[in-house]
């Protein structure tokens, strides 16, 4: 069991840091965006932009990717719990799009639509603080329960494997980041932008 031991304390780990993201968010929105009249584009723009990325990084967690599976093909009592837990991602999915609309919509630029705006942000974090503690009270002691020794050293060797993973692609990208920039004579501007995703405020109010 020493091996589950390790194992949750890792996943205890990187929960602990995107908690403390989100607590930061939103001591961020309740510090600096409460008077909506003096409040600007770029701290709207830069609050959502760290409320995606810190989603982006629940999606992504070691919890999502390996354990979580691994719980569904050991037992079908966890069933509940895990459609509760994909509840709260899917409610946290729809409020970041109907914020990216909102901040889409220049137009719609007031205080109420401002305060709707940080009310959204703080109801988004609130949800996925929700997930964080309901896995971590309920989801890893299941875990705990229903996974068996050999799965266990399984999903260890598959966190080493996802950890290299990671280290090697920063070295990569840093070794690329190190080499000059050499831009063709023509080049396109617009390649590779999703044409779903709205401009941000502040390209978009220079229209």
């Amino acid at each position: 069991m020493l091996t589950a031991t390790y194992t949750l304390v890792a996943l205890s780990v990187e929960q602990a840091s995107i908690r403390m993201g989100l607590l930061s968010l939103q001591k961020y929105v309740h510090v600096n965006l409460v008077q909506p009249q003096s409040i600007t584009l770029g701290q709207l723009e830069y609050a959502f932009e760290t409320l995606n990325r810190l989603y982006q990084a629940c999606r992504w967690r070691k919890s999502e990717i390996y354990l979580i599976p691994a719980i569904r093909l050991a037992t079908e009592q966890a069933n509940h719990l895990l459609d509760e837990l994909s509840t709260l991602n899917a409610s946290a999915a729809d409020m970041l799009h109907g914020l990216r609309l909102r901040l889409g919509n220049v137009g719609a630029y007031t205080e109420e639509c401002v305060e709707k705006i940080c009310s959204s942000i703080d109801a988004c974090c609130s949800t996925l603080l929700k997930r964080l503690e309901k896995e971590e009270s309920e989801l890893f002691a299941m875990a705990r329960s229903v996974i068996c020794g050999e799965s266990w050293f399984s999903i260890a060797n598959q966190f080493l494997r996802h950890d290299e993973k990671e280290i090697e692609a920063r070295r990569s990208k840093a070794s690329v980041s190190e080499l000059p920039l050499a831009l063709p004579a023509r080049f396109d501007l617009t390649a590779g932008v999703d044409p779903n995703w709205p401009l941000p405020l502040t390209a978009a109010a220079g229209k």
